[in-house]
């Protein structure tokens, strides 16, 4: 059974910190294993929850406050680290060290196309804009949404952002030589952020950057060149929280789509996105029109999917 005078103290300690900033909260209905209450402004609203789980930890749900200032929320409320033993809410209030340049990939896992790396410099004036625009993780956005909010990102943020985009048959020969020297796929990734933060340093000074934790920091560091060196590097699970993270997440993606609908048009193939065994049977029928050499242009041949589509 829920403890509810833990889920009533941390509903009591987010109600003033949101209202503080204009935001309205509802008061609280009871439910299953929690309770909830409405966040609002003059146009937009959502639903927040806190609950507790089977094994007794109290958690705040942010997945119905879809669009609007939901990042803005989140960052409110972990940044004041609520206070309550079992709450867990203890991920860095990397808001507070804007400005900041953030990285994301795409593609890594998709057996076709490009491997893209962006990065996007971000200060408080960004910062709110690309809120109100609703710049959050690609991976919670439509192809098409994400396409749209791409170009707003390329807008507030216009020349300070960078995108490193790694063609298939390059990733192949990369991967290929990595292989021989004894590194992998870390190896590439922390290239492409580095070289990110570095082409963006070229144009704007900054001293702090954000990244999803996929490795070691040592990874990225270590690819680093001369204005790098300085950089604070943070390096964190589920980063496309920052909104900088967000915003390049954005920008790889649509990238992303935008070569792989290239190539599909190039080679008369609609290639798909993902590693499915619609994919296999996709790759397949590549092979049948353009031949096995050719594969390595527009897939990544490091995949188990190779493997399958070459079976019997």
């Amino acid at each position: 059974m829920a403890d509810k005078n833990k889920l009533f103290e941390v509903y009591e300690n987010i109600r003033p910190i949101l209202e503080a900033e204009n935001f309205d909260v509802s008061p609280y209905k009871e439910i299953d294993y929690g309770l909830q209450f409405a966040v609002s402004t003059l146009s937009w609203s959502g639903i927040l929850r806190i609950y507790q789980n089977k094994k007794g930890i109290l958690k705040i749900d942010y997945s119905q406050l879809k669009g609007g200032p939901t990042l803005e929320i989140q960052h409110l409320i972990e940044g004041k680290r609520i206070s309550t033993d079992s709450v867990k809410l203890a991920k860095p209030d990397v808001r507070l060290n804007l400005p900041i340049i953030g990285t994301d990939e795409s593609g890594k896992g998709d057996y076709f196309g490009p491997l893209v790396s962006a990065g996007v410099y971000v200060d408080e004036r960004s910062a709110k804009e690309l809120i109100v625009c609703g710049v959050t993780d690609s991976k919670n956005l439509t192809d098409s949404r994400n396409l749209e909010l791409a170009r707003d990102v390329a807008r507030i943020c216009r020349g300070r952002f960078a995108i490193i985009e790694i063609s298939p048959e390059r990733y192949n020969n990369l991967y290929e030589q990595f292989k021989k020297e004894k590194k992998n796929l870390n190896t590439l990734l922390a290239w492409g952020h580095a070289k990110a933060m570095e082409e963006i340093l070229s144009k704007v000074d900054c001293k702090v950057a954000i990244a999803d934790q996929f490795a070691d920091e040592r990874f990225i560091i270590s690819k680093l060149q001369e204005k790098g060196k300085s950089l604070k590097l943070i390096q964190m699970p589920k980063a496309e929280q920052n909104v900088a993270v967000a915003a390049a997440s954005v920008l790889a993606r649509a990238r992303f789509l935008e070569k792989l609908s290239k190539l599909s048009n190039e080679y008369k193939v609609n290639l798909p996105k993902g590693a499915s065994q619609t994919v296999i049977e996709i790759a397949k029928k590549f092979i049948d029109m353009h031949g096995k050499e050719s594969l390595r242009k527009v897939a990544k041949l490091h995949f188990k999917t190779t493997s399958q589509v070459f079976k019997g």
